[in-house]
C-alpha cells in the first residue's frame, strides 16, 4: 500500500509538473536565479580566498640569528619553531647563503665585500605563521628562553616582527572583516532569495487550491495532498540546478583568464572543472532542497483550516 501510494504521488507530480508547465518554469526560474546567487557566491569566495592566501604568504618575520651561533643550534631552534602550531613554515638561510643572495641582487656592494674580506651578514629563520594573527605569539617565543642555547647565550639578535607590525595588524584586520562580511552577506543573500522562492511557488500552488480543498472533502491524507506538489518542486529543483551547473561552463570559461590575471594563480574554470561533481551536488542539491522545502511549506496553508 505504501509503495503504492508512492508511485502515485510522484506519478501526480510529474502530471502536475508538466500540466502547469507555465507555473512551473515561473517557480523554476526564480530557483535557477537562487540557484545561479548560491553558485555565484561560491567563486567569488574561492577567488577571495586565494587572493587573501596570496598576500597572506607575501608577510613573515625573519629572525636574525648572532653571528657566532652554531648551526646545530640553529636548527633546533628551528624545529622548535616548527613545532609550534601557529607556525606553517620555516626557511633557514645560512651566512653564506645571506652574502650569496646579497652578492646576486646588489652588484655594487660586491667590491666593498671583496675589500672588507668577511661576512657581515647574519643567518636568518624566515618564518611564515598559519594566521596573520599568529605572528604576536611568535613574538613572544622568540623573546623567550626558548631562544637560548646550551650555554644560555640567546640565538636571536634581533626580528622584523615590529618593523612589520602595522603591515600585519592591518592585513589581519582586512582578512577578519572580510570573511565575516562574506559570511553575513552569503546568509541575507540566501535567505532573500529562499523568501522569494517560497513566495513564488505559494503563487503557483494557490492557483490549485481548490483541486486540494476537493481532495481534502474526500478524505485525502495531508500526506497524500502535499506529495505531488513536493515531488514537482524537487523536479522543478533539479532542473534549475542543472541549468546553471550548465551556464556556468561559458561563464567561467569567458572569465577565466581574467579572473586568474587579476586575483593571481586561481583560474575559476580550473576550479569549475576539478570542482564539477562538488558542484553538481551542491547546485541541484540546492535546488531539490528550496522546492521541496518551499512547496512543502506553501502548500501547508490549504491543509490547516
Amino acid at each position: 500500500m505504501f509503495f503504492t501510494n508512492l508511485r502515485r504521488i510522484v506519478q501526480s507530480g510529474f502530471i502536475g509538473f508538466w500540466r502547469n508547465s507555465f507555473v512551473s518554469l515561473s517557480s523554476m526560474l526564480i530557483m535557477v536565479v537562487t540557484i545561479f546567487v548560491v553558485g555565484s557566491l561560491n567563486f567569488v569566495s574561492v577567488l577571495l580566498a586565494e587572493t587573501l592566501e596570496n598576500v597572506r604568504a607575501r608577510v613573515d618575520i625573519n629572525v636574525y640569528l648572532v653571528q657566532d651561533a652554531e648551526e646545530d643550534d640553529i636548527f633546533a631552534l628551528q624545529e622548535r619553531l616548527e613545532s609550534l602550531e601557529t607556525v606553517e613554515v620555516v626557511t633557514y638561510t645560512s651566512r653564506e647563503e645571506a652574502l650569496d643572495d646579497f652578492r646576486a641582487s646588489q652588484p655594487e656592494f660586491n667590491e666593498a665585500f671583496d675589500i672588507l674580506q668577511e661576512n657581515p651578514l647574519n643567518a636568518s629563520l624566515n618564518v611564515l605563521a598559519s594566521e596573520t594573527s599568529d605572528y604576536a605569539e611568535i613574538q613572544t617565543f622568540l623573546e623567550s628562553d626558548a631562544t637560548l642555547d646550551i650555554e644560555d647565550e640567546n640565538l636571536v639578535e634581533y626580528s622584523n616582527y615590529n618593523n612589520n607590525k602595522v603591515v600585519i595588524d592591518r592585513l589581519t584586520s582586512i582578512i577578519e572583516s572580510t570573511r565575516r562580511a562574506g559570511i553575513y552577506t552569503t546568509a541575507i543573500l540566501i535567505v532573500l532569495s529562499i523568501l522569494i522562492t517560497f513566495n513564488t511557488i505559494r503563487l503557483a500552488i494557490y492557483t490549485s487550491r481548490e483541486e486540494i480543498s476537493v481532495m481534502r472533502l474526500v478524505g485525502a491524507s495531508n500526506t497524500y495532498i502535499r506529495g505531488p506538489f513536493v515531488v514537482s518542486g524537487i523536479i522543478g529543483g533539479i532542473f534549475a540546478g542543472t541549468i546553471v551547473l550548465m551556464a556556468f561552463y561559458p561563464l567561467t570559461l569567458w572569465l577565466g583568464p581574467g579572473a586568474e590575471s587579476l586575483f593571481g594563480s586561481i583560474n575559476i574554470f580550473d576550479h569549475y572543472i576539478n570542482n564539477f561533481f562538488q558542484l553538481a551536488l551542491i547546485f541541484i542539491g540546492t535546488g531539490i532542497s528550496l522546492g521541496a522545502i518551499s512547496s512543502y511549506l506553501a502548500v501547508k496553508r490549504y491543509l490547516t483550516y
